[in-house]
């Protein structure tokens, strides 16, 4: 089995509960047998469920962690992309407020195929590519989006050398498919070409 982050033959499954996972000796990301994964359907009752508000408090100070790096790092006026914003697109709403020019995808809930012919100064992906079913094809994706010296931002929880995968609370939401090592993050940064920064917890900044 290929490791669907790296691509690399270097992977080892394992189980866990009723589950099957596999793990890339190559990068350490760690991701869920295929027949594990949710249906379309159940994905989506899933995400609907969620209380992320545009306008919450509690869930913009939450953003935060990836706003302000990001803020720094891209010039005003930028062209921007929210990749898979949900249904609440918050942080979208955020740069806006700020003078950015925005777009937003999400594939259940702002399916706007046109993107894919666009180019951005910035992409940012919040608490996303932990749903990603096929990583590698996807990052390929936003790399082509993604004008030369423009910056990904990317959050979500990272496999930590002493967390206990098996108690993770992470790991347990169905709709998390694949978890990513900071040394995951060095290899995809690798592959692209891209420089990288993790400028805070659970945050890392790809730079093309």
């Amino acid at each position: 089995m290929d490791c669907i982050v790296c691509e690399s033959n270097s992977t080892k499954s394992f189980g866990l509960e009723d589950k099957e996972y596999w793990k890339c000796k190559e990068c350490f990301a760690i991701f869920l047998a295929k027949r594990n994964r949710l249906s379309p359907e159940d994905e989506r009752s899933r995400y609907e469920q969620h209380n992320n508000k545009t306008y919450d408090k509690k869930y913009r100070n939450f953003l935060s962690k990836l706003y302000g790096p990001m803020v720094e790092s891209i010039d005003i006026g930028s062209r921007g992309l929210d990749y898979g914003c949900g249904p609440g697109p918050a942080l979208a709403e955020m740069f806006k407020e700020d003078g950015f020019d925005m777009d937003i995808y999400d594939p259940f809930f702002f399916p706007e195929e046109k993107i894919f012919s666009k180019s951005y100064d910035f992409i940012s992906c919040t608490e996303t590519i932990e749903h990603f079913f096929e990583p590698a094809r996807e990052f390929k994706i936003l790399n082509n989006m993604l004008l030369k010296g423009g910056v990904l931002g990317v959050m979500t929880a990272f496999l930590e050398p002493e967390q206990d995968f098996d108690l993770w609370y992470y790991r347990k939401d169905p709709t998390h498919v694949v978890f990513y090592h900071r040394n995951t993050f060095r290899s995809i940064a690798s592959k692209m070409g891209w420089s990288y920064t993790f400028p805070d917890k659970g945050v890392v900044l790809f730079k093309k």
